[in-house]
């Protein structure tokens, strides 16, 4: 296996591990309650799944780095930067709820979780798209088709967030869920490709300046 094919299947799988943390919907409706006194268990593997989330993030950063810094090495380290940040919110609004849990209150700290979820796991990820997306377009190491999804993703998930932030629709909604749809697709479209296809061409170095 070739140094770039090893490289888009370790992406790939990271981006499908990022995945896992959909059960999260439900393993936390107790902890949103008034009084929260459910089972720990619950909100405790969710914690874990979003870390994984976190971590499983961060991975599919670094795996690519080394592939798009040949493109653009600004906008490379703008996406490891985007998905270290995501990545530590995320972490963050995970230590909110566990020490909700321990304290068997909610109120203020499932609000921080809230809102942190807002930016970390609602903005972030359009960044995200937009500067992965940007690389992987002009470098054509994907279908073009797959960037130009992300665009759209993060297009609906920006006017998503901007409708939560400002109240006019809440954070788990169906119009917030089906705006969420496309960026979801993106990510699992790419991980997929990633891992059964590779990168398109091997070429890389050369993809944006074929004269160099």
């Amino acid at each position: 296996m070739s140094p770039n094919r090893k490289t888009a299947l370790v992406a790939g799988i990271c981006y499908l591990l990022t995945f896992v943390s959909i059960p999260t919907i439900a393993l936390y409706g107790t902890v949103h309650a008034a009084h929260f006194n459910g089972p720990a268990t619950p909100v405790l593997i969710g914690g874990v799944l979003e870390i994984i989330v976190a971590l499983a993030g961060m991975g599919t950063a670094i795996a690519l780095y080394p592939v798009l810094k040949k493109q653009h090495e600004g906008l490379a380290l703008g996406f490891v930067a985007s998905r270290t940040l995501e990545a530590a919110t995320i972490f963050a609004g995970v230590a909110f709820l566990l020490t909700a849990v321990s304290l068997r209150q909610t109120g203020m700290l499932v609000v921080l979780y809230d809102r942190m979820f807002l930016i970390g796991q609602s903005l972030i990820p359009a960044i995200n798209a937009v500067l992965l997306g940007s690389l992987l377009f002009q470098s054509r190491l994907v279908p073009r088709v797959l960037p130009m999804l992300g665009f759209v993703g993060a297009t609906l998930l920006i006017i998503s967030w901007a409708a939560t932030l400002f109240g006019l629709i809440g954070r788990v909604s169906p119009v917030a869920g089906i705006m969420a749809l496309p960026i979801a697709a993106w990510e699992f479209s790419l991980g997929l490709y990633l891992v059964i296809k590779g990168f398109k061409n091997i070429n890389y170095e050369k993809n944006i300046n074929p004269s160099a």
